[in-house]
């Protein structure tokens, strides 16, 4: 059986300055806060998917004469359909313009990010590691 071993890998002494760990700061701050905004969005398209779907089981009620509830907080008030379904609709717009709100932040925070790993690759090469795990 062959082992294949690499040979000694040759790391440069670099002086970090403090502008260097500002931007390293920086990234870590941003790449963060990416990973925060990203969870935010999953969560809300779910939210959009559930008021999709109780948007298709209120069209497919028959009886127009139903009191719908419909939880505002914590209280549930009964209206009509046309009126929970109005609700519903104007929930999920809502939901939606957030959402393309937190999709425009994550946006930019990505051209930042790249932005720094241009000039942090630049000054520290491989001695330096801005991936992120994929664990």
């Amino acid at each position: 059986m062959a082992s294949t071993t690499k040979g000694p890998v040759a790391v440069e002494d670099v002086n970090v300055t403090f502008e260097d760990q500002q931007k390293i700061n920086k990234f870590a701050r941003n790449t963060s806060r990416m990973t925060e905004l990203k969870n935010e969005i999953e969560a809300k398209k779910k939210s959009l998917q559930n008021l999709q779907d109780a948007c298709d089981e209120l069209m497919m009620m028959e009886e127009d004469t139903l009191f719908i509830p419909y939880q505002i907080g914590d209280v549930f008030i009964s209206q009509a359909q046309d009126e929970t379904q109005d609700m519903l609709e104007n929930a999920k717009d809502l939901l939606e313009q957030e959402i393309r709100n937190l999709e425009e932040q994550v946006s930019g925070i990505q051209q930042v990010l790249g932005d720094l790993k241009i000039q942090l690759y630049a000054k520290f090469g491989n001695n330096i590691n801005l991936e992120a795990d994929e664990s």
